[in-house]
């Protein structure tokens, strides 16, 4: 049978399957058998196991979930996990309000600081806007918050672990494209925060031009003065260039003394030397004494007071993130270190239990078992149509169409949004990618960018389409009918909030979203500023 005809039954039998409430894994694995029956014959089916079409199949299958990197999945989720059944993130709200309530619009705003935090912690969204939404949600209701903007600002901001690294999207996408996973996470970078910063700065205009959309709480006994919160802002300022000086002086000392005993070849690493050892050592002994010499002790506990629910948070985030762009670890270690760390930090703060445990892992193997059945099914069925000429045959349909390099690029986030809105990301990454990223790269470069910033990096191009790509998946959480992110809110929201309702509130974000979309399209060099 044509190609032609394979595509249409691929497409129409995709849609009825779903349609019909059939998991995505198995309607994917049912149709990769139609699509080799309708390719090779029934006979394919009776032939000598592990011969054929079949054998390449399957070793496309195994070679895809034996990935060392895949490891990274479920440690990311058990992190996620841990850290929503304790009282981490609650600790973490508590203080990011206690320095913002006095702002106008300042819980939504501490709502979206949050998280940005917990994507960078672990990269998972649905425990996020499930945490969200029993802890922030409740407390902007009960202070006059607008429905809308609450609502809208806990699912938008509780999404961002699609973007920030360690984003599990970003992982899959390198697993499946082949794409180094650290040069993803480095050009998903800025874009990431670009993102978060917008939400943050809608709320503030927002909230200044109808101030009735987040009424200021009523002054308490316990608000810190003004003066007295800029004493301490500062003492916190002088304690992250501490806590920065520390551990630059850690890694410079531990360079100079591998390379001291041999241990470092002179290509293998960057000498900092006795000055650069002496002006972090400086900064780490600084920013413990100045705040006690310039303000004393009172504003130095006051200022542990406001800040000590930020203390665990950001050790999970130097772990993490640090380990992978510091280059001490890879992604898969570096999840390994994250969910260790997260498991001591419960420890040493008494919250551990046997029942916390065993709830954290009995997700983290549903979640799990979830995306490796999505994989098997996904990973058959692209495996089966790019046996079939699944992908050649797209591809001179596309350039046939004889459309500009940007008309291609808009046609494919079009059908990104289409799917996104209907499917779930996993599907599609590991459905369409094989399809729609040979093409990309054989796209001139010099015609990608308002400035052709691709033009001499022609190999950051699927970096690039990877984080252009990971951006829709965002506006997809958000997208109708069936958003993912509505559905976690709904679960925990009070039963006055009605799924219509959420997913209204989800207009002006998905804007900002589609905003964000356009300039990484238009504007490749905000992806390459780490590289």
């Amino acid at each position: 049978m044509d190609i032609g005809t394979i595509s249409i039954v691929v497409l129409v039998g995709m849609l009825a399957l779903l349609a019909i409430g059939m998991p995505l894994g198995f309607a994917s694995g049912f149709l990769a058998v139609v699509v080799m029956v309708m390719k090779f014959g029934p006979d394919l089916l009776f032939g000598q196991f592990g011969t054929g079409p079949l054998n390449i199949l399957a070793q496309r299958m195994y070679g895809l979930c034996t990935d060392y990197v895949l490891i990274s999945v479920p440690l990311f989720i058990l992190m996620a996990t841990l850290l929503e059944r304790s009282g981490i993130a609650r600790d973490m709200y508590d203080s990011l309000t206690r320095w913002l309530s006095r702002t106008r619009g300042g819980i939504a705003i501490v709502t979206a600081i949050m998280a940005i935090i917990m994507a960078a912690m672990s990269g998972i969204i649905g425990g996020e806007v499930v945490l969200l939404g029993l802890i922030a949600l409740p407390q902007m209701l009960r202070l006059g918050y607008n429905q809308n903007l609450a609502i809208g600002t806990i699912c938008a901001s509780g999404s961002l672990g699609t973007m920030i690294p360690p984003s599990i999207v970003l992982i899959m996408y390198g697993l499946i494209t082949e794409t180094s996973i650290d040069a993803l996470f480095k050009g998903a970078f800025v874009p990431g925060f670009i993102l978060g910063a917008a939400y943050i700065v809608y709320i503030i205009v927002r909230t200044r031009l109808d101030p009735g959309l987040a009424p200021l709480p009523e002054p308490s006994a316990d608000d810190m003065p003004p003066a007295e919160k800029k004493r301490a802002l500062a003492t916190f300022v002088l304690w992250i260039i501490c806590g920065w000086g520390g551990m630059a002086l850690a890694h410079a000392l531990m360079i100079e003394t591998q390379n001291a005993f041999g241990v470092l070849k002179p290509d293998d690493y960057t000498p900092y030397g006795l000055s650069s050892v002496a002006i972090y050592g400086v900064m780490f002994a600084g920013g413990l004494a100045l705040p006690w010499l310039a303000f004393g002790a009172k504003t130095v506990r006051d200022t542990w007071d406001m800040s000590k629910g930020l203390i665990a948070p950001m050790i999970v985030v130097v772990v993490v993130l640090g380990s992978i762009y510091g280059g001490v670890t890879g992604i898969t270690e570096a999840a390994g270190m994250g969910s260790v760390a997260v498991l001591i930090l419960i420890i040493i703060r008494g919250e551990f239990s046997y029942k916390l445990v065993r709830d954290a892992m009995m997700r983290t193997f549903r979640s799990t078992g979830t995306i490796i059945w999505v994989t098997f099914g996904a990973t058959a069925l692209a495996g089966a149509y790019t046996i079939a000429g699944g992908p050649t045959y797209i591809a001179n349909l596309i350039v046939g169409a004889e459309m500009p390099t940007l008309g291609i690029l808009l046609v494919m986030m079009i059908i990104f949004l289409f799917l996104g809105a209907f499917m779930d990301w996993v599907g599609i990454v590991l459905l369409v990618m094989p399809v729609f990223l040979p093409i990309v790269l054989k796209l001139p470069p010099e015609e990608i960018g308002l400035f052709a910033p691709l033009a001499d990096a022609h190999s950051f191009v699927a970096v690039w389409f990877g984080i252009l790509f990971c951006v829709n998946m965002q506006v997809s959480f958000l997208s109708p009918p069936f958003g993912p992110a509505a559905f976690y809110l709904k679960s925990v929201a009070p039963a006055h909030i009605t799924l219509p309702a959420i997913f209204r509130s989800f207009m002006p974000f998905m804007t900002i979203q589609l905003i964000v979309l356009t300039l990484v399209l238009f504007f490749p060099e905000l992806t390459m500023l780490f590289r």
